[in-house]
């Protein structure tokens, strides 16, 4: 009883460590800016024109790819094929390659030399210095959370029920979005909201390929190094609890939409 307890202790010390490792630079940032500084900053222009802009660009980002991501996903949970172990290594790429490499690969892409960028240059489209590339940015290194997540979320549908509505006649279109996607809908929601918050909070690889127009984290990095902390910091604690209730109400708005779709299931049963 004596070690059970004493294990216990030591568990819960560790764990206030870390926590307290969480919250402390955060806790001595907002205790560290006064209220005139957090009012300057908020009524400033510029900074609310980055935050509102960052938001609209990785959420329109985490949308657009979504498309193609949960497919994908999908294929990865379902399907067998050859060398399946090095495209979820591929997946998995962007999460441990260094950003600023991430920034540079792009850059290479998507300038007017690139592939696309040379493409996009011919249809009069600039990706370099653009809304579009630093979504592209955005979705580069965040994409891998919501592929993951939702590919564990389709593998966790029973298989057999899918196969037995293919047995009495349903299209494969059918079965996902009627089967697949209902029943993994809690995940492929999770996954799109880290894939967002991931998103908006990019700076090394946005920087190489943008640095103006300017994101909320590109922002904050040149007040930084114009004027110093005491100018970043409260823009910091703006995009800080902007990002934090678009974060919050997202969780809420999904785990609200699952609960709805437990009481149906529910009731249908």
């Amino acid at each position: 009883m004596k070690g059970h307890t004493l294990f216990n202790w030591i568990f819960a010390l560790l764990a206030s460590l870390v926590l307290l490792f969480i919250i402390a630079p955060l806790a001595g940032m907002f205790l560290q800016t006064t209220t005139e500084e957090m009012r300057i900053t908020a009524s400033d222009p510029a900074v609310t024109r980055s935050v509102w802009y960052t938001l609209a660009i990785a959420f329109t980002a985490t949308l657009l790819f979504a498309i193609g991501a949960v497919p994908l996903a999908w294929i990865m949970a379902r399907r067998k094929f050859p060398l399946k172990n090095v495209v979820q290594g591929i997946i998995d790429l962007p999460v441990v390659l260094p950003h600023t490499a991430a920034g540079i690969a792009l850059l290479g892409f998507l300038s007017r030399d690139g592939l696309l960028g040379g493409a996009a240059q011919k249809a009069g489209i600039l990706l370099v210095n653009n809304g579009a590339g630093i979504a592209m940015a955005m979705a580069f290194v965040s994409l891998p959370f919501l592929i993951n997540a939702a590919r564990d979320g389709f593998a966790a549908v029973p298989e057999r029920t899918e196969k037995a509505a293919l047995m009495l006649g349903a299209t494969p279109s059918r079965i996902f979005f009627t089967i697949s996607l209902p029943q993994a809908w809690r995940s492929v929601v999770s996954g799109f909201i880290m894939m967002f918050a991931r998103g908006m909070s990019e700076f090394g690889a946005v920087v190489i390929i943008a640095y103006h127009p300017m994101i909320a984290p590109v922002l904050i990095y040149d007040r930084f190094n114009t004027y110093g902390l005491s100018s970043a910091r409260p823009a910091s604690i703006i995009f800080i609890l902007v990002a934090l209730f678009f974060f919050v109400l997202f969780r809420v708005l999904a785990t609200e939409r699952h609960q709805i779709f437990r009481r149906e299931d529910d009731a249908t049963d």
